[in-house]
Protein backbone atom coordinates (compact mmCIF):
# COMPACT_ATOMS: atom_id res chain seq x y z
CA UNK A 1 0.00 0.00 0.00
CA UNK A 2 1.62 3.51 -1.21
CA UNK A 3 0.49 6.54 0.52
CA UNK A 4 1.44 10.10 0.57
CA UNK A 5 1.41 12.96 2.87
CA UNK A 6 3.13 15.56 0.78
CA UNK A 7 -0.50 17.45 0.85
CA UNK A 8 -0.82 18.09 4.26
CA UNK A 9 0.10 21.45 5.15
CA UNK A 10 1.77 20.57 8.24
CA UNK A 11 4.18 18.52 6.45
CA UNK A 12 5.17 21.56 4.42
CA UNK A 13 5.42 23.51 6.97
CA UNK A 14 8.60 25.58 7.07
CA UNK A 15 9.70 24.58 10.62
CA UNK A 16 9.28 21.32 9.65
CA UNK A 17 11.17 21.22 6.63
CA UNK A 18 13.88 22.91 8.63
CA UNK A 19 14.37 20.01 11.03
CA UNK A 20 14.27 17.48 7.66
CA UNK A 21 16.77 19.47 6.47
CA UNK A 22 18.68 19.03 9.73
CA UNK A 23 18.44 15.42 9.94
CA UNK A 24 19.18 14.52 6.37
CA UNK A 25 22.00 16.14 6.28
CA UNK A 26 25.68 14.30 5.75
CA UNK A 27 23.94 10.98 5.06
CA UNK A 28 21.38 10.89 8.31
CA UNK A 29 18.06 10.27 8.18
CA UNK A 30 14.41 11.96 9.77
CA UNK A 31 11.69 11.12 9.78
CA UNK A 32 8.23 12.23 11.22
CA UNK A 33 7.01 9.49 13.15
CA UNK A 34 3.94 8.33 15.26
CA UNK A 35 0.68 11.01 16.56
CA UNK A 36 1.24 13.43 13.44
CA UNK A 37 1.17 10.14 10.86
CA UNK A 38 -1.84 8.55 12.47
CA UNK A 39 -4.05 11.76 13.27
CA UNK A 40 -3.21 12.60 9.37
CA UNK A 41 -4.11 9.52 8.19
CA UNK A 42 -7.15 9.28 10.65
CA UNK A 43 -8.15 12.88 9.89
CA UNK A 44 -7.79 13.61 13.34
CA UNK A 45 -6.44 17.31 14.37
CA UNK A 46 -2.68 17.42 14.77
CA UNK A 47 -0.70 18.60 17.45
CA UNK A 48 2.92 17.82 18.12
CA UNK A 49 5.25 17.05 14.95
CA UNK A 50 8.16 14.38 16.50
CA UNK A 51 10.86 12.44 14.45
CA UNK A 52 12.73 9.89 14.36
CA UNK A 53 16.63 10.07 13.05
CA UNK A 54 19.64 7.85 12.53
CA UNK A 55 21.80 10.77 14.05
CA UNK A 56 22.70 10.06 17.51
CA UNK A 57 21.77 12.35 20.26
CA UNK A 58 25.26 14.85 20.46
CA UNK A 59 25.37 15.25 16.54
CA UNK A 60 21.63 16.19 16.62
CA UNK A 61 22.86 18.70 19.23
CA UNK A 62 26.04 19.77 17.75
CA UNK A 63 23.79 20.56 14.02
CA UNK A 64 21.25 22.75 16.05
CA UNK A 65 24.08 24.62 17.21
CA UNK A 66 25.58 25.57 13.74
CA UNK A 67 22.29 26.12 12.49
CA UNK A 68 21.13 28.48 15.30
CA UNK A 69 18.59 26.56 16.33
CA UNK A 70 17.61 25.87 20.13
CA UNK A 71 18.32 22.31 21.51
CA UNK A 72 17.05 21.24 24.66
CA UNK A 73 18.29 17.87 26.02
CA UNK A 74 15.10 16.93 26.93
CA UNK A 75 15.23 13.08 27.34
CA UNK A 76 19.03 12.98 26.05
CA UNK A 77 19.64 9.60 28.04
CA UNK A 78 16.87 7.78 26.08
CA UNK A 79 17.75 9.72 22.64
CA UNK A 80 15.36 12.61 23.03
CA UNK A 81 16.42 16.36 21.76
CA UNK A 82 13.68 18.76 21.76
CA UNK A 83 14.35 21.06 18.63
CA UNK A 84 12.82 24.69 19.34
CA UNK A 85 11.81 26.87 16.30
CA UNK A 86 9.76 29.89 16.50
CA UNK A 87 8.61 28.94 19.70
CA UNK A 88 7.43 25.43 18.88
CA UNK A 89 9.23 22.12 19.98
CA UNK A 90 9.77 19.39 17.99
CA UNK A 91 10.83 15.79 19.63
CA UNK A 92 14.08 14.19 17.99
CA UNK A 93 14.36 10.88 19.00
CA UNK A 94 17.38 8.78 17.99
CA UNK A 95 16.63 5.31 16.83
CA UNK A 96 17.24 2.84 19.44
CA UNK A 97 15.91 -0.50 20.89
CA UNK A 98 15.08 -1.92 24.63
CA UNK A 99 18.65 -3.69 25.89
CA UNK A 100 16.46 -3.96 29.61
CA UNK A 101 12.95 -3.55 31.04
CA UNK A 102 11.61 -4.20 34.05
CA UNK A 103 7.86 -2.73 32.99
CA UNK A 104 8.54 0.63 34.09
CA UNK A 105 11.90 1.78 32.34
CA UNK A 106 14.18 1.14 29.68
CA UNK A 107 18.00 1.11 29.10
CA UNK A 108 18.19 1.57 25.31
CA UNK A 109 21.13 1.15 22.83
CA UNK A 110 21.13 3.81 19.69
CA UNK A 111 21.12 2.48 16.31
CA UNK A 112 20.27 3.45 12.73
CA UNK A 113 18.00 0.31 12.11
CA UNK A 114 14.13 1.61 11.07
CA UNK A 115 12.55 -2.25 11.54
CA UNK A 116 13.99 -2.48 15.30
CA UNK A 117 12.82 1.04 15.70
CA UNK A 118 9.43 0.02 14.86
CA UNK A 119 9.33 -3.06 16.51
CA UNK A 120 10.31 -1.45 19.83
CA UNK A 121 6.91 0.85 19.52
CA UNK A 122 3.12 -0.24 21.40
CA UNK A 123 0.89 0.19 18.99
CA UNK A 124 1.08 -0.42 14.99
CA UNK A 125 -0.88 3.01 14.47
CA UNK A 126 1.87 4.58 16.26
CA UNK A 127 4.85 3.32 14.39
CA UNK A 128 4.35 4.61 10.97
CA UNK A 129 6.84 7.14 9.51
CA UNK A 130 6.68 9.98 7.37
CA UNK A 131 9.89 10.91 4.87
CA UNK A 132 10.31 14.84 4.17
CA UNK A 133 8.39 14.34 0.80
CA UNK A 134 5.43 12.59 2.92
CA UNK A 135 5.90 9.05 1.80
CA UNK A 136 4.65 6.91 4.63
CA UNK A 137 6.73 4.01 5.41
CA UNK A 138 5.17 1.20 7.24
CA UNK A 139 7.29 -1.24 8.50
CA UNK A 140 4.48 -3.26 10.91
CA UNK A 141 1.91 -3.42 9.22
CA UNK A 142 -0.16 -0.73 10.73
CA UNK A 143 -1.95 1.09 7.45
CA UNK A 144 -4.67 -1.81 7.33
CA UNK A 145 -5.03 -1.37 10.98
CA UNK A 146 -5.42 2.53 10.15
CA UNK A 147 -7.96 1.93 7.66
CA UNK A 148 -10.11 -0.26 10.37
CA UNK A 149 -9.25 1.47 13.23
CA UNK A 150 -8.08 -1.52 15.37
CA UNK A 151 -5.74 -0.59 18.16
CA UNK A 152 -3.19 -3.99 18.11
CA UNK A 153 0.23 -4.15 19.76
CA UNK A 154 3.26 -4.38 17.65
CA UNK A 155 4.61 -8.48 17.87
CA UNK A 156 3.34 -10.17 21.28
CA UNK A 157 0.99 -7.82 23.03
CA UNK A 158 2.19 -9.95 26.28
CA UNK A 159 6.14 -9.01 25.55
CA UNK A 160 5.30 -5.52 24.86
CA UNK A 161 3.46 -4.93 27.68
CA UNK A 162 5.43 -6.37 30.22
CA UNK A 163 8.33 -3.42 28.69
CA UNK A 164 6.08 -1.05 30.29
CA UNK A 165 3.50 -1.76 32.06
CA UNK A 166 2.05 1.65 31.28
CA UNK A 167 0.82 0.45 27.94
CA UNK A 168 -2.19 -1.25 29.67
CA UNK A 169 -4.02 2.00 30.18
CA UNK A 170 -2.62 2.94 26.88
CA UNK A 171 -4.19 0.38 25.25
CA UNK A 172 -7.26 1.44 26.27
CA UNK A 173 -6.77 4.90 26.13
CA UNK A 174 -5.76 4.78 22.21
CA UNK A 175 -9.22 2.37 22.00
CA UNK A 176 -11.04 5.25 23.13
CA UNK A 177 -9.46 7.94 20.38
CA UNK A 178 -8.82 5.66 17.65
CA UNK A 179 -10.43 2.05 17.97
CA UNK A 180 -13.71 0.82 16.78
CA UNK A 181 -15.61 -2.38 17.66
CA UNK A 182 -14.74 -4.49 20.29
CA UNK A 183 -10.48 -4.19 21.24
CA UNK A 184 -8.26 -6.84 19.59
CA UNK A 185 -8.71 -9.67 21.61
CA UNK A 186 -4.72 -9.93 22.19
CA UNK A 187 -4.24 -7.01 23.46
CA UNK A 188 -7.31 -7.37 25.93
CA UNK A 189 -6.44 -11.11 27.43
CA UNK A 190 -2.64 -9.62 27.55
CA UNK A 191 -4.45 -6.50 29.59
CA UNK A 192 -6.35 -8.43 31.74
CA UNK A 193 -3.26 -10.31 32.74
CA UNK A 194 -0.91 -7.47 33.48
CA UNK A 195 -4.06 -5.44 35.74
CA UNK A 196 -2.06 -6.80 38.69
CA UNK A 197 1.27 -4.95 37.62
CA UNK A 198 0.00 -1.72 36.89
CA UNK A 199 0.18 -0.76 41.16
CA UNK A 200 4.25 -1.28 39.82
CA UNK A 201 3.85 2.27 38.42
CA UNK A 202 4.20 5.51 39.71
CA UNK A 203 0.39 7.34 40.77
CA UNK A 204 1.53 10.50 38.51
CA UNK A 205 1.96 7.99 34.92
CA UNK A 206 -1.37 6.10 35.85
CA UNK A 207 -3.41 9.58 36.60
CA UNK A 208 -1.87 10.95 33.17
CA UNK A 209 -3.12 7.99 31.43
CA UNK A 210 -6.68 8.20 33.03
CA UNK A 211 -6.69 11.64 32.44
CA UNK A 212 -6.31 11.43 28.82
CA UNK A 213 -8.53 8.48 28.48
CA UNK A 214 -11.57 10.46 30.54
CA UNK A 215 -10.95 13.37 28.58
CA UNK A 216 -11.65 10.80 24.91
CA UNK A 217 -14.46 12.62 22.90
CA UNK A 218 -15.98 9.45 23.94
CA UNK A 219 -14.34 7.32 26.47
CA UNK A 220 -17.66 4.92 27.51
CA UNK A 221 -16.42 1.64 25.32
CA UNK A 222 -13.40 1.74 26.09
CA UNK A 223 -14.51 2.12 30.41
CA UNK A 224 -16.91 -0.56 29.42
CA UNK A 225 -13.71 -3.11 28.83
CA UNK A 226 -11.63 -2.08 31.24
CA UNK A 227 -14.23 -2.90 33.79
CA UNK A 228 -14.76 -5.90 31.71
CA UNK A 229 -11.16 -6.67 32.12
CA UNK A 230 -10.33 -6.23 35.74
CA UNK A 231 -8.34 -2.85 34.82
CA UNK A 232 -10.68 -0.47 36.36
CA UNK A 233 -11.24 -1.85 39.23
CA UNK A 234 -7.37 -2.77 39.82
CA UNK A 235 -6.66 1.55 38.93
CA UNK A 236 -10.08 3.16 40.05
CA UNK A 237 -11.26 0.70 43.04
CA UNK A 238 -13.91 3.44 43.75
CA UNK A 239 -15.88 2.57 40.06
CA UNK A 240 -16.59 -1.40 41.33
CA UNK A 241 -19.91 -0.79 43.43
CA UNK A 242 -20.80 2.49 41.60
CA UNK A 243 -20.49 1.87 37.84
CA UNK A 244 -20.05 3.45 34.69
CA UNK A 245 -23.25 3.69 33.29
CA UNK A 246 -23.23 7.59 33.19
CA UNK A 247 -21.17 8.11 30.89
CA UNK A 248 -22.85 7.00 28.41
CA UNK A 249 -25.57 9.87 29.00
CA UNK A 250 -22.96 12.07 29.83
CA UNK A 251 -21.14 12.37 26.61
CA UNK A 252 -24.61 12.32 24.96
CA UNK A 253 -25.50 15.40 26.91
CA UNK A 254 -22.25 17.10 26.22
CA UNK A 255 -22.75 16.79 22.66
CA UNK A 256 -25.96 17.74 22.11
CA UNK A 257 -25.27 20.60 24.36
CA UNK A 258 -22.35 21.60 23.37
CA UNK A 259 -20.37 21.12 26.74
CA UNK A 260 -16.49 20.79 26.40
CA UNK A 261 -15.55 17.69 27.84
CA UNK A 262 -14.82 17.70 31.37
CA UNK A 263 -12.36 14.70 32.79
CA UNK A 264 -13.20 15.80 36.25
CA UNK A 265 -16.91 15.81 35.29
CA UNK A 266 -16.75 12.99 33.85
CA UNK A 267 -14.59 11.28 36.88
CA UNK A 268 -17.41 12.88 39.29
CA UNK A 269 -19.58 10.60 37.33
CA UNK A 270 -18.53 6.74 37.89
CA UNK A 271 -17.42 7.37 41.59
CA UNK A 272 -19.52 7.83 44.77
CA UNK A 273 -19.52 11.52 46.35
CA UNK A 274 -18.00 10.63 49.39
CA UNK A 275 -15.40 12.90 50.71
CA UNK A 276 -12.99 10.38 52.32
CA UNK A 277 -13.12 7.87 49.80
CA UNK A 278 -12.41 10.90 47.35
CA UNK A 279 -9.64 11.85 49.85
CA UNK A 280 -8.09 8.29 49.69
CA UNK A 281 -8.60 8.08 46.10
CA UNK A 282 -6.77 11.79 45.50
CA UNK A 283 -4.12 10.68 47.97
CA UNK A 284 -3.53 7.73 45.67
CA UNK A 285 -3.26 9.32 42.24
CA UNK A 286 -1.82 12.54 43.40
CA UNK A 287 -4.19 14.55 41.69
CA UNK A 288 -3.20 18.07 41.66
CA UNK A 289 -4.94 20.31 44.19
CA UNK A 290 -7.21 22.09 42.25
CA UNK A 291 -8.31 18.73 40.71
CA UNK A 292 -8.87 17.12 44.08
CA UNK A 293 -10.51 19.81 45.76
CA UNK A 294 -13.00 20.11 42.85
CA UNK A 295 -14.14 16.62 44.03
CA UNK A 296 -14.30 17.40 47.42
CA UNK A 297 -16.71 20.26 46.29
CA UNK A 298 -18.82 18.10 44.40
CA UNK A 299 -18.98 15.61 47.35
CA UNK A 300 -19.78 18.57 49.63
CA UNK A 301 -22.20 19.93 47.57
CA UNK A 302 -26.10 19.94 48.12
CA UNK A 303 -28.48 17.87 46.36
CA UNK A 304 -30.09 20.50 43.72
CA UNK A 305 -33.55 19.36 42.93
CA UNK A 306 -35.83 20.95 39.96
CA UNK A 307 -38.24 22.70 41.90
CA UNK A 308 -35.40 24.40 43.33
CA UNK A 309 -35.80 28.25 43.49
CA UNK A 310 -33.58 30.66 41.99
CA UNK A 311 -32.53 32.75 45.44
CA UNK A 312 -32.14 29.51 47.01
CA UNK A 313 -29.84 28.01 44.27
CA UNK A 314 -27.57 31.75 44.67
CA UNK A 315 -27.79 31.22 48.69
CA UNK A 316 -26.42 27.86 48.09
CA UNK A 317 -23.71 29.07 45.78
CA UNK A 318 -22.53 31.70 47.99
CA UNK A 319 -22.15 28.79 51.02
CA UNK A 320 -20.84 25.78 48.87
CA UNK A 321 -18.70 27.57 46.41
CA UNK A 322 -19.78 27.01 42.61
CA UNK A 323 -17.63 23.89 41.58
CA UNK A 324 -19.20 21.35 43.23
CA UNK A 325 -22.69 22.66 42.64
CA UNK A 326 -22.54 23.24 39.00
CA UNK A 327 -21.00 19.34 39.03
CA UNK A 328 -23.96 18.06 41.13
CA UNK A 329 -26.57 20.35 38.25
CA UNK A 330 -24.73 18.73 35.49
CA UNK A 331 -25.05 15.39 35.92
CA UNK A 332 -28.34 15.80 37.29
CA UNK A 333 -29.57 17.11 34.34
CA UNK A 334 -27.97 14.01 32.43
CA UNK A 335 -30.00 11.66 34.22
CA UNK A 336 -32.98 13.67 33.57
CA UNK A 337 -32.40 13.76 29.97
CA UNK A 338 -31.27 10.22 30.21
CA UNK A 339 -35.19 9.65 31.26
CA UNK A 340 -36.92 11.76 29.49
CA UNK A 341 -36.75 10.42 26.03
CA UNK A 342 -40.29 8.48 27.33
CA UNK A 343 -41.19 10.53 30.53
CA UNK A 344 -42.85 13.83 30.55
CA UNK A 345 -42.28 14.81 34.18
CA UNK A 346 -38.49 13.92 33.72
CA UNK A 347 -38.33 16.25 30.26
CA UNK A 348 -40.04 19.32 32.76
CA UNK A 349 -37.33 18.27 35.07
CA UNK A 350 -34.70 18.72 33.23
CA UNK A 351 -35.77 21.61 31.46
CA UNK A 352 -35.61 22.98 34.91
CA UNK A 353 -32.96 21.59 36.01
CA UNK A 354 -31.28 23.34 33.21
CA UNK A 355 -32.40 26.69 33.57
CA UNK A 356 -30.96 26.07 37.08
CA UNK A 357 -27.62 24.70 35.44
CA UNK A 358 -27.16 28.64 33.60
CA UNK A 359 -28.13 30.09 36.63
CA UNK A 360 -25.33 28.77 38.60
CA UNK A 361 -23.08 29.05 35.83
CA UNK A 362 -23.73 32.89 35.60
CA UNK A 363 -23.98 33.46 39.55
CA UNK A 364 -21.20 36.25 40.46
CA UNK A 365 -20.94 35.89 44.29
CA UNK A 366 -21.82 39.00 46.27
CA UNK A 367 -19.30 41.07 48.14
CA UNK A 368 -20.37 41.30 52.07
CA UNK A 369 -20.43 44.74 52.80
CA UNK A 370 -19.20 44.83 56.10
CA UNK A 371 -16.23 44.20 57.14
CA UNK A 372 -14.17 43.98 60.57
CA UNK A 373 -13.64 47.41 60.72
CA UNK A 374 -17.17 48.13 60.70
CA UNK A 375 -17.17 46.48 64.18
CA UNK A 376 -14.28 48.85 65.63
CA UNK A 377 -15.82 51.75 64.86
CA UNK A 378 -18.93 51.08 66.87
CA UNK A 379 -16.66 50.04 69.80
CA UNK A 380 -16.39 46.44 69.50
CA UNK A 381 -12.69 45.13 70.83
CA UNK A 382 -10.95 42.58 68.50
CA UNK A 383 -11.66 39.17 69.97
CA UNK A 384 -13.81 36.03 69.85
CA UNK A 385 -16.70 38.04 69.25
CA UNK A 386 -15.78 39.48 66.41
CA UNK A 387 -15.95 36.25 64.42
CA UNK A 388 -19.63 35.39 66.34
CA UNK A 389 -21.07 38.55 65.59
CA UNK A 390 -19.90 39.11 61.92
CA UNK A 391 -20.97 35.83 60.98
CA UNK A 392 -24.45 36.42 62.40
CA UNK A 393 -24.87 39.23 60.67
CA UNK A 394 -23.70 37.83 57.34
CA UNK A 395 -25.80 34.86 57.76
CA UNK A 396 -29.00 37.12 57.75
CA UNK A 397 -27.48 39.00 54.72
CA UNK A 398 -27.67 35.40 52.91
CA UNK A 399 -31.04 34.80 53.97
CA UNK A 400 -32.52 38.15 52.90
CA UNK A 401 -31.06 37.21 49.63
CA UNK A 402 -28.50 40.05 50.04
CA UNK A 403 -30.60 42.94 49.60
CA UNK A 404 -29.41 45.00 52.66
CA UNK A 405 -26.89 47.58 51.56
CA UNK A 406 -23.96 48.50 53.93
CA UNK A 407 -26.01 51.35 55.97
CA UNK A 408 -28.66 48.78 56.45
CA UNK A 409 -26.29 45.97 57.71
CA UNK A 410 -24.69 48.46 59.56
CA UNK A 411 -27.60 49.69 61.78
CA UNK A 412 -28.68 45.64 62.11
CA UNK A 413 -25.09 45.46 63.53
CA UNK A 414 -25.54 47.70 66.18
CA UNK A 415 -28.35 45.24 67.35
CA UNK A 416 -26.05 42.27 67.32
CA UNK A 417 -23.43 43.17 69.17
CA UNK A 418 -25.83 44.81 72.28
CA UNK A 419 -27.04 41.47 71.79
CA UNK A 420 -24.78 39.71 72.22
CA UNK A 421 -22.98 41.46 75.03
Amino acid sequence: MTVNLAHEAWLQDAAVQRVFALLNADGGEGRVVGGAVRNALMGAPISDVDFATTNLPQVVMERAAAAGIKAVPTGIDHGTVTLVIDGRGFEVTTLRQDVETDGRRAKVSFGTDWQADAERRDFTINALYATADGDVVDLVNGLPDIETKTLRFIGDAHQRIAEDYLRVLRFFRFFAYYGSGRPDADGLRASARAKDKLDSLSAERVWSELRKLLAAPDPSRALLWMRTSGVLTAVLPETEKWGIDAIHGLVATETALKWQPDPMLRLAAIIPPDGERIRVMADRLRLSRAEAEALQSFAAAPSITPDMAGAALDRALYRQGVTGIIMRLRLALVNARAKAVDDNDEMLKAAKLDTLLKRAIAFVKPQFPVSGADLVELGLTPGPKFGKVLGQLEAEWVERNFVDDRAALTTRLATIIEQAD
